[in-house]
């Protein structure tokens, strides 16, 4: 991944987070050493979407799908869910499980729609913003192969 695109992500993550997104260098961090993989969707070469996601030998951890707001409703989150739950069929992974804000509504309908159940909600997750998260799971064998 270049340094532009780690870039575009943090100022992504700014836009969508606000205070409490991850800066470049955390996100620069975690690329590096963390285990973590980062997809970026690019249209006309510039990118508009991306994915972080992560496993931990059984189950797979998505951790941010994040579309640029000009491109929203293209199906670009569509393209990075699917990338995500090929790779955890591919490593053979039982489960996938991500958390989303309840406030997300069309997050929480994509992810709905490829078979994530709510599992249980995480009072005052994303702070500063006070909000709650739902915590989702889906039986990756049981997903819709994109």
């Amino acid at each position: 991944m270049s340094e532009d695109e780690l870039v575009w992500m943090a100022e992504r993550e700014r836009e969508i987070f606000g205070a409490a997104a991850w800066s470049l260098g955390l996100i620069q961090d975690d690329f590096r050493y963390g285990g973590k993989k980062y997809r970026v969707v690019e249209v006309g070469g510039e990118p508009i979407a991306y994915a972080v996601y992560g496993y931990d030998g059984d189950a797979f951890h998505l951790m941010n799908i994040a579309v640029a707001p000009q491109a929203r409703g293209a199906g670009h989150g569509r393209v990075l869910m699917d990338d995500f739950l090929a790779e955890a069929r591919a490593e053979h992974a039982h489960d996938a499980w991500l958390e989303v804000a309840v406030t997300n509504t069309s997050a929480l309908a994509l992810y709905r729609a490829y078979g994530f159940e709510d599992v249980r909600v995480r009072p005052r997750y994303y702070q500063p913003e006070d909000v709650d998260a739902i915590v989702m799971r889906v039986a990756v064998s049981r997903a819709p192969a994109g």
